[in-house]
């Protein structure tokens, strides 16, 4: 039997007719069922902004800075040109010698919220890789618009790169990571360090990345009213940061790295997101952009994934097996011995 779909939406090219979402898997279904209970998906500013002071529950990296299996020290780099001062935390495990992997986080929450102390989904690699991890505080918007938010997280990096004795660190084992919002300005400062000449940098991880401002795939269109983080709730995130100019060209590829032209040159990249979420097509598109211009790109699409699924399910097998993928990708592009 035919299906009587348009054709247009079979290929994915029309975002006006589209197929109903992908399902969420069924460990994921009953976890997403309670996140919506107490967090809307259609999140607009006010609610946004509302989060950044709403209690939160416990994180894993709390819970091993009070026993002491971990360890935190607090730093401050320059901002670029004018710009002020941006904090850095350094996270690392108790009694770690000097030497090896630095993951240089950002954080997300959509542009607009967050902070450096949420680095729960990178604390395996401080266990998996002997990792230390530094986490910068960046700007938020809409207070502080593009590129604000990027010129900070590019600022921390030249620092961390530039102390890489003080952080304890191998400078050609240094990984710049981001999740969500944190994502997007990861894949930014990729693309500013490569065209500003350095610092150099051995991958870059991009994990459900928030990429393209366009509102202009399918999987832009699917996720309305559900999965964490819905259509709408992206268009505020984007919009709080961009302004008027979101969706128009005036938008830089830095901002909003999906726009980018070339991607040659750029470290080796693992990139993940769920099936069943918004970033899905942008991330997938960004990862084929890498391998049209010739360098390597590690995608890992999660079937029934919902945006951040890992850090709301960490239990679930899924969640295990994003993070298990994530550390061997970085195992193998390191040179370190599998697992």
């Amino acid at each position: 039997m035919m299906d009587s779909a348009p054709a247009e939406s079979r290929r994915g090219g029309n975002v006006e007719d589209v197929y109903p979402p992908p399902p969420f898997g069924d460990e994921l279904r009953p976890v997403l069922a309670k996140i919506n209970e107490m967090i809307p998906p259609e999140l607009d500013l006010e609610r946004m902004i509302q989060g950044r002071t709403a209690p939160r529950p416990p994180s894993a990296a709390a819970g091993r800075l009070a026993d002491g299996s971990l360890e935190r020290e607090d730093y401050e780099a320059p901002g670029l040109e004018s710009g002020p001062a941006v904090a850095l935390s350094v996270f690392r495990r108790a009694g770690r010698l000097a030497g090896g992997s630095a993951i240089y986080f950002i954080h997300g929450g959509g542009m607009v919220s967050g902070d450096r102390s949420s680095i729960d989904v990178v604390l395996p690699l401080i266990d998996q890789l002997d990792a230390v991890v530094v986490s910068v505080e960046y700007r938020l918007a809409p207070e502080h618009p593009d590129p604000a938010p990027l010129d900070d997280c590019y600022a921390g990096l030249v620092w961390t790169a530039a102390h890489a004795d003080e952080v304890g660190f191998d400078p050609s084992q240094l990984v710049l990571a981001g999740m969500s919002a944190g994502g997007g300005l990861a894949a930014g400062t990729a693309l500013l360090a490569r065209d500003r000449g350095g610092p150099g940098l051995a991958a870059q991880v991009l994990m459900c990345p928030m990429l393209d401002d366009r509102d202009q795939t399918v999987s832009s269109r699917q996720m309305t009213g559900i999965g964490v983080w819905d259509s709408n709730s992206n268009l505020t995130g984007w919009t709080a940061l961009l302004g008027d100019r979101r969706g128009t060209e005036s938008v830089s590829a830095y901002a909003a790295p999906a726009r980018a032209t070339d991607l040659s040159g750029l470290p080796p990249a693992y990139i993940d997101c769920g099936s069943a979420e918004v970033f899905r097509d942008e991330a997938v598109n960004y990862a084929s952009a890498i391998w049209a211009a010739g360098g390597v790109a590690d995608l890992h699409v999660w079937a029934g994934g919902f945006h951040g699924f890992e850090m709301f399910a960490p239990d679930a097998s899924l969640s295990a097996a994003a993070r298990h993928a994530r550390g061997q990708f970085l195992r193998r592009t390191l040179g370190l011995p599998n697992t």
